[in-house]
């Protein structure tokens, strides 16, 4: 029988973290509570987590849209009266430790003592994967009160008049859909302030019409010079 490669755990960590950055929305300078709840992840008796696990976990939370902040394992989820729902993936908790070996030199017949480090992971699921568990586990209503509102909200709304963009409010995420063309934002009732609402909203229609604006100009480059790549690049601004 075939046996599956061996997983990779740092290098999954690693890369996650790698997206997430790259994705621009650092997920502990969010401008927005998560469904009410935010904070860093928690293991099921309420500790938080520390070292790799709190930076990952957070990662995945942010990346999957997770509104819990609670974190665990499938035996803890039954435990506790839960269920993870099936095809729910887990994601690796990293655990360090290290032992003491006692080696024998042959030659001399001297005993020594060598200090091994060694690294493990187990699965944990979050709370938003799970059915049944108490209520705390799982995240609190949007808030009813607005955000403080912005000073410059009549310029605000001179700039986004124009532009013809949907824009649907929910969940713990700000992205753009190329496929439904919706911009999807968290409802403005989890921000601090209007103006952490807008820069985030911003952010997202500017992104759009960076990608609109390349794609644009390699096109005609690409029609108007088609055997000159280099200079194609540079006047997209590209690298070749």
């Amino acid at each position: 029988m075939r046996q599956r490669p061996k997983r990779d755990v740092a290098q999954e960590i690693t890369n996650l973290i790698i997206a997430t950055i790259e994705a621009g929305t650092l997920p502990w300078r969010r401008p927005w509570k998560k469904a009410g709840m935010g904070g860093a992840p928690l293991r099921a008796a309420g500790v938080p987590y520390t070292g790799i696990n709190r930076l990952y976990l957070w990662a995945v939370a942010d990346h999957y849209g997770y509104g819990s902040r609670y974190w665990m394992t499938w035996r803890q989820a039954i435990e506790l009266g839960g269920q993870v729902r099936k095809g729910e993936t887990a994601e690796p908790s990293i655990y360090f430790n290290s032992t003491k070996k006692t080696a024998i030199d042959h030659a001399t017949g001297e005993e020594s003592s060598k200090t091994i480090r060694f690294m493990r992971a187990y699965s944990v699921f979050n709370a938003s994967q799970i059915d049944g568990l108490p209520p705390h586990f799982y995240p609190s209503p949007v808030p009813e009160a607005p955000p403080t509102p912005s000073q410059k909200a009549a310029a605000i709304e001179r700039f986004f008049a124009p532009i013809p963009a949907d824009i649907r409010l929910g969940g713990d995420r700000a992205f753009y859909s190329p496929g439904a063309d919706y911009i999807q934002l968290p409802h403005p009732n989890v921000f601090s302030t209007e103006d952490g609402f807008v820069a985030t909203k911003a952010q997202i229609v500017c992104n759009i019409a960076s990608v609109l604006i390349s794609r644009t100009v390699n096109g005609l480059c690409a029609l108007l010079l088609p055997n000159h790549r280099m200079a194609c690049c540079a006047i997209s601004g590209r690298e070749s």
